[in-house]
């Protein structure tokens, strides 16, 4: 059980638009806008895929903000996704620079000949934020694949 403490209204402010980001991401996914995935990064953002959690060395590894075009993109060869953000934890946060977990089940439906196939992910997110002009945005985003799990649908 953890102790609460009163914090300040900017601090309950920042809290809360970190996760308005962390969710905004999922958000911006699912409806495969792409351009708002992006617009939520710094222009020198670091993003690290790890297809398995497991395994040090990453699947993928960007370095700016345009980079993250093909991977946003890539959505579009499902017909649809639904990513449920769970927990999140913001782990230090000072005024204008913080790091966070999140976590997420990634629903992804292919269809293919007529027949619908469903792949769950499940994800953990390590982040690292900004805050620049009043805004939050990741700077770093580590993706972790912990587990998948792929079915058919009826």
């Amino acid at each position: 059980m953890s102790k609460h403490v009163t914090i300040s209204p900017a601090e309950a402010a920042d809290r809360l638009a970190i996760r308005e980001l962390v969710e905004a991401y999922a958000h911006c996914a699912d409806r495969r806008n792409a351009k708002g995935q992006m617009s939520l990064f710094t222009p020198d953002t670091h993003f690290v895929v790890f297809m398995n959690a497991k395994d040090p060395t990453p699947s993928q590894e960007l370095h700016s903000r345009e980079a993250l075009a093909p991977v946003f993109a890539d959505l579009n060869k499902y017909a649809a996704t639904t990513h449920f953000v769970g927990q999140s934890t913001i782990f230090t946060l000072t005024a204008d620079r913080a790091t966070g977990e999140a976590y997420c089940l990634a629903h992804h439906v292919t269809v293919e000949g007529g027949k619908r196939r469903l792949m769950v992910a499940s994800l953990r997110y390590l982040d690292t934020f900004v805050k620049s002009e009043g805004v939050w945005f990741f700077s770093e985003r580590l993706l972790y694949v912990d587990w998948l799990d792929e079915r058919a649908l009826s």
